[in-house]
């Protein structure tokens, strides 16, 4: 879907303290701020410190320390998913559903691949475990002028 042609629909509050009860969270204030701030925009990928910067815009009074805390919460209850980029750098993805991620290192930014990527192959995980999920984050860089 085009979200220029068709901007995503927000979902109201009543719609937002749904979802936290129904993924078995108590929709505080600051849970049901951070969560507004979230979904409010359709899927996109925040760092910590990206909600932080937008929760202070917003004035919306919580720490860096509840906005991780929050993150985690709400990544654990299914309500987003997080993007490892790397061991420095972690993003939570609002699109819970099953895809996977371009990250563009000169603007630290994460995007959706739009398209399946062959995961068929994969190895035979070790006796006693199972693969959970498959993420791949392909890296990209600009191209330097000749």
């Amino acid at each position: 879907m085009d979200t220029a042609i068709n901007p995503p629909v927000a979902p109201t509050r009543p719609e937002i303290r749904a979802r936290l009860r129904q993924a078995g969270l108590r929709p505080t204030r600051q849970r049901m701020s951070l969560a507004e701030l979230l979904f409010g925009r359709g899927n996109r990928h925040l760092s910590a410190e990206n909600l932080h910067e937008e929760a202070m815009v917003h004035r919306v009074p919580v720490s860096l320390a509840t906005v991780y805390n929050t993150l985690h919460q709400f990544t654990e209850a299914g309500l987003l998913r997080e993007v490892v980029v790397d061991g420095s750098k972690t993003y939570f993805d609002t699109n819970t559903s099953e895809h996977h991620h371009f990250f563009v290192e000169d603007d630290n930014e994460v995007i959706d691949i739009p398209v399946g990527v062959d995961v068929s192959r994969l190895p035979e995980p070790p006796p006693g475990y199972e693969i959970s999920r498959v993420d791949v984050v392909v890296r990209l860089k600009r191209v330097k002028a000749k």
